[in-house]
């Protein structure tokens, strides 16, 4: 058997995915084009393993664990696109840059590492017995900090 066949098919099936991958902007036709490049591997790997006559059969072994790796992958993909696209109501790559969800306007994305709020909290003051941590927005910004900072 000649090496040149499947190698030729296995760079046309990775091209073609590495177009997918690049050019798409629907994540289950990304996934799908990732799928194409796996297999271009497979087809490789199981070409060279054949061609080299390998007695232990490496390259097919190889091949059925990226079989079930991609398997996996393929599952967690879909499973975390159908629930995107329920939450955000599409599925477009472009518009998933950024999963958080953005800020109010006119303020700035808070970071982890931020503590100006803490400050200015404890210089504002609300009136007598009003003061920083009293009120219900108080307490609420307390669990955001809380959790900002385990994060």
């Amino acid at each position: 058997m000649h090496l040149a066949y499947p190698a030729v098919l296995a760079v046309l099936l990775f091209c073609t995915g590495l177009y997918g991958v690049l050019a798409r902007r629907n994540a289950i036709l990304v996934l799908m084009s990732v799928e194409l490049m796996l297999n271009a591997v497979n087809l490789n790997l199981v070409a060279f393993d054949v061609w080299l006559r390998d007695t232990l059969r490496a390259g097919q072994a190889l091949t059925l664990f990226t079989i079930a790796i991609a398997a996996a992958e393929i599952g967690i993909g879909l499973a975390i696109v159908l629930l995107v696209y329920r939450n955000r109501g599409t599925s477009d790559v472009d518009r998933l840059r950024d999963l958080a969800d953005p800020p109010p306007s006119g303020q700035e994305p808070m970071h982890a590492t931020d503590d100006s709020d803490d400050s200015m909290a404890a210089a504002t003051d609300n009136g007598p017995g009003n003061g920083p941590g009293n009120g219900p927005d108080d307490r609420a910004d307390q669990g955001t900090r809380a959790r900002r900072q385990t994060a």
